[in-house]
């Protein structure tokens, strides 16, 4: 089948991004899809795929996220802000509660974060932390800032779920080969933690900043990780350091997003949605392959506008 699809990127973790209102695919083929679309070694690449779908009652559209496993996402706060633009755009609004696959987000047009950079703002929750809606088979309610006992690292984790699972950790200095390790057991899908998570080391740098690196569920090392870093922030004020209700930046290897904790745990994070290109291109998801894609038009100053907006954080 023919696909048409807008590769996308919000801080650095980049999808194609497709408009399927208007066609029926089952799960396993949307599967598929993915596995053939993301995949790094393939033709296009990417974190994974955004669909743009139809919402359910009062909201005017949803979104889908499939991993480049095939493995589907409850949310994906970076791929969340390019399927608002592309609603937005698609349906002539500046704003709209977006469905999500077993929640809802707040999205509104924002005013850029640098010159010529698409900025869109995303709203979340109230976040859970307890430790069966995180997944944890544990008789501990929650895990705040403690270490969580059958896990095999002796830090200290925050368990949060954005809906999707989230534990983090704050380190002096971000070690990826054990931040690997962690994530290759969670992914694992051990009896702790059998639905796997998200994994995320944090460094604290300064009053109002933090560095993120993340494992992502069926993704693995990632550079940016929209849900990764609203959790982050969260913990960071859950656990006193950083402020609730003060702006925050977040960096990550992708880029950079402003985020608030509020004391509710509702949790805003502001960010770009850079379209690269539009594109087509031949897909099979019973053999999750994929043709070589034509590209009709490519966004040149969007990208030259994130690139220079990334070069000036340097």
């Amino acid at each position: 089948m023919q696909l048409a699809f807008v590769k996308c990127h919000g801080s650095g973790n980049d999808f194609p991004l497709i408009d399927a209102r208007n066609l029926s695919l089952s799960d396993g083929e949307w599967a598929g899809v993915a596995r053939a679309l993301a995949d790094r070694e393939g033709p296009v690449g990417g974190d994974g795929i955004l669909l743009l779908v139809a919402g359910r009652g009062d909201r005017p559209f949803g979104m889908r996220m499939f991993n480049s496993d095939g493995s589907e996402a409850e949310t994906c706060l970076n791929g969340l802000r390019c399927v608002a633009r592309a609603g937005f755009e698609a349906l002539g609004l500046d704003a709209a509660e977006v469905q999500l696959q077993t929640s809802s987000a707040d999205a509104a047009r924002e005013e850029p974060l640098a010159p010529g950079v698409v900025t869109i703002r995303t709203t979340v929750g109230p976040a859970s932390t307890a430790a069966a809606d995180v997944g944890l088979r544990t008789e501990i309610g929650e895990f705040i800032d403690a270490a969580i006992p059958g896990l095999p690292s002796d830090r200290a984790f925050t368990a949060v779920t954005m809906p999707n699972p989230h534990l983090v950790t704050f380190v002096d200095t971000v070690d990826e080969a054990e931040l690997v390790a962690l994530g290759d057991w969670c992914e694992a899908a051990p009896a702790l933690i059998p639905g796997r998570a998200n994994v995320s080391f944090v460094e604290v740098r300064g009053p109002d900043a933090l560095f993120v690196r993340t494992y992502e569920r069926g993704v693995g090392l990632t550079d940016s990780c929209g849900s990764a870093m609203a959790a982050s922030v969260l913990a960071a004020a859950l656990t006193g350091r950083v402020p609730h209700e003060a702006d925050v930046r977040v960096f990550n290897k992708g880029g950079l997003v402003r985020g608030r904790a509020g004391t509710d745990r509702v949790v805003t994070i502001s960010g770009n949605a850079t379209f690269l290109y539009d594109a087509t291109v031949e897909v099979d998801p019973a053999t999750a392959t994929a043709g070589v894609p034509l590209v009709h038009a490519r966004r040149e100053e969007e990208a030259r506008a994130w690139e220079a907006a990334v070069a000036a954080l340097a």
